[in-house]
């Protein structure tokens, strides 16, 4: 049996990772230890174009991983941990990540490529205390703020749940207060 045709019977003729049906390819997973159908997963177009350009990568597609992630192949859970680490930012990839155990030869596929490394050149967010700050965490304000273009203040002790870090500036976080959405300056804000 060709490798196409063990894919399609180990995937039941859908994408190992999205569940899609159209437009399937043999995809051979980076850095893979193993060769033949062990190296390879099942994946739609839509995918393979997103795991190939990073660009293009639209973080809502793979939401699917919440099912994917708890495949028994290798293959399939090592691209489902390299795309979760790169879409780690969002928030929601974390708490997913945070519950993905591989045994230790399938994590060090996973990490070959260097997908989920920390990249010293990385913008780091600091609160008040000198606390690194992720996405998804909470937060707590330290003082009253007056938020602009909202017109009302912000008060200190009022918890900021599931904060967005601004990429390109390492003082600024977005959270919600008051049911606005708003950027707040790291220093205002601890850890909680």
């Amino acid at each position: 049996m060709n490798l196409e045709k063990q894919l399609y019977a180990r995937s039941g003729s859908v994408c190992e990772l999205s569940g899609e049906t159209e437009n399937l390819k043999a995809y051979e997973v980076p850095k893979s230890p193993v060769t033949g159908v062990g190296a390879h997963i099942l994946i739609s177009q839509v995918c393979l174009e997103q795991i190939k350009n990073p660009e293009k990568t639209d973080p809502n597609h793979w939401r699917c991983l919440n099912d994917s992630m708890w495949s028994e192949v290798p293959a399939v859970q090592v691209m489902a941990w390299r795309m979760l680490n790169r879409l780690r930012a969002e928030g929601w990839p974390q708490d997913l990540l945070d519950m993905l155990y591989l045994d230790e030869e399938t994590m060090a596929w996973a990490e070959a490529t260097g997908e989920g490394q920390a990249n010293e050149d990385t913008v780091k967010h600091f609160d008040s205390n000198g606390t690194v700050l992720h996405a998804g965490d909470n937060v707590v304000l330290i003082k009253d703020l007056n938020v602009k273009g909202a017109n009302f203040t912000a008060k200190r002790g009022v918890a900021v749940r599931n904060i967005s870090l601004v990429h390109d500036n390492p003082e600024h976080i977005e959270g919600r207060v008051n049911g606005q959405h708003i950027v707040i300056l790291t220093k205002f804000v601890k850890k909680s």
